[in-house]
């Protein structure tokens, strides 16, 4: 096809302002000094010098200018994290006076804010590419920070526990191991994949983000029965026209006030939020052997509390074979390389068995450890008795023969003996030195009216009557 030659307007314009110019002018002189003063008034230096004649006009090249488009392509990779949160959000807002409030209160407490920031970048990124692998708004990348402010060993009075606050019942549900080694509702990996899957859930039932995140914090149940009683009435029955406790009526405007927040980067900027990395943060390995916490963390070159940071679910000081630990990604291959060239012992622990009821103190000295150690290794509440036959990890050389009938067990080994009471003509075993002790019997007060044995009553003669 024979293309047109085609002037640009705005060419056409500076032709057309020529052109104007000159037939405006009555002599040759000023005909000539038309286009120099024209070329003057727009700028333009590439022209002959005023004062020297030209038969022709001076082309003058036009740049191009760039037209920016007005749409983002979500799909360009970008550097920082928070760019991708924002593509991602997906959730109608809202808008009223508590969202208004927490977002003051946020933007009030910014050091707070930049701490909550900063335990979120180990987790974030991998939060964000399982919400976008499932097609969920990227809003939720948040929503821990509502739950427990990115802290993976929060635990509230309701006995929630984790990133994502699972209850004991709700974590079951969702198959989260909850034994004497492990919880999994503190496990960073298993407890996000178990919350998207509770929050798919609850959204496919209501069909609405707002009241699968009021479900989340209330109970599907409840929220459910709340909107059947408004809509058995005749009322709207979307989040805000629900009655609903308190908690739950400020739960959604928290997450509210903080997309408001992360999705202005401007307002990040002035509190001065710092960037998080679009890349991943850490790997997953599965553990060959049974190996102490603290030698994982050595091995990975970590501090004990960065290697707990990433593996909080962990209940006892070594680790059970098959278990999947976290981290670094950069620290893979440091590991695997250390793991290979350490020839000690991968655990300073073994299993002992009890063989009389005693106390944790007593087996601490026996074992030159201090009774706080052996407390905390094991999980109890204090320097309890505990009976025949309870197993519990103390200091030793990590034998596997001692630890394999102990690690192969995931219910609680220690059987805590209760406190000896005295009873009537019995005897009571447990003392110090192991023997029994006879307590004397008492007599209740029947069987000493029975035997004559009270005291008898003095009575005073009552005093004659005065006349």
């Amino acid at each position: 096809m024979q293309h047109r030659n085609v002037l640009s307007p705005f060419v056409r314009l500076l032709w057309l302002l020529l052109v104007t110019a000159l037939s405006g002018l009555p002599t040759m002189a000023q005909a000539a000094e038309g286009p120099l003063q024209l070329a003057s008034t727009l700028g333009l230096s590439n022209v002959e010098e005023p004062g020297i004649r030209t038969d022709s006009l001076v082309p003058l090249e036009i740049g191009y200018t760039p037209i920016h488009p007005a749409t983002i392509d979500l799909t360009a990779p970008t550097d920082n994290l928070w760019d991708r949160v924002r593509n991602g959000f997906a959730m109608s807002n809202l808008n009223d006076d508590l969202v208004l409030h927490y977002q003051q209160w946020y933007q009030n407490r910014p050091g707070a804010l930049r701490n909550m920031v900063e335990r979120s970048r180990p987790y974030l990124f991998h939060i964000v590419e399982e919400l976008e692998a499932r097609g969920m708004p990227t809003e939720l990348a948040l929503l821990p920070m509502v739950e427990s402010s990115f802290n993976p060993m929060a635990h509230s009075p309701a006995h929630a526990s984790g990133l994502w606050q699972f209850i004991p019942a709700t974590g079951k549900r969702f198959d989260l191991e909850q034994n004497w080694w492990q919880d999994e509702r503190r496990d960073v990996v298993a407890s996000t994949n178990a919350a998207l899957d509770y929050l798919q859930t609850i959204y496919d039932m209501h069909g609405d983000w707002h009241l699968a995140l009021a479900s989340y914090n209330w109970g599907e149940g409840a929220v459910k029965r709340a909107v059947n009683k408004n809509e058995a009435r005749g009322l709207p029955a979307d989040y805000a026209s629900l009655k609903m406790p308190n908690e739950t009526r400020h739960y959604v405007p928290k997450l509210q006030a903080l997309k408001n927040i992360f999705g202005n980067p401007a307002l990040l900027a002035s509190l001065n939020v710092p960037p998080i990395p679009n890349t991943p943060y850490f790997t997953t390995l599965e553990m060959p052997q049974p190996m102490d916490v603290t030698t994982a963390a050595r091995l990975a070159n970590m501090s004990l509390e960065e290697f707990r940071q990433l593996n909080p679910s962990h209940n006892r000081p070594i680790i059970k074979a098959a278990t999947e630990v976290v981290l670094p990604a950069d620290r893979l291959e440091v590991f695997h390389q250390n793991l290979l060239n350490y020839h000690a012992p991968l655990s300073q622990w073994q299993a002992y068995t009890v063989t009389q009821p005693e106390r944790i103190d007593q087996i601490a000295s026996r074992f030159g450890a201090s009774t706080a150690e052996l407390i905390q290794a094991n999980g109890l509440k204090g320097n309890v008795r505990l009976a025949a036959g309870s197993r519990l990890l103390v200091p030793g050389n990590g034998s596997a023969d001692n630890l394999h009938r102990l690690l192969a067990n995931d219910g609680s080994p220690i059987i805590i003996q209760p406190e000896a009471r005295a009873r009537k003509g019995k005897s009571v075993r447990g003392t110090k030195s192991g023997a029994s002790k006879k307590v004397k019997p008492t007599r209740s007060t029947a069987q000493k009216k029975a035997t004559g044995t009270r005291k008898p009553v003095v009575r005073k003669p009552a005093a004659k009557a005065k006349r």
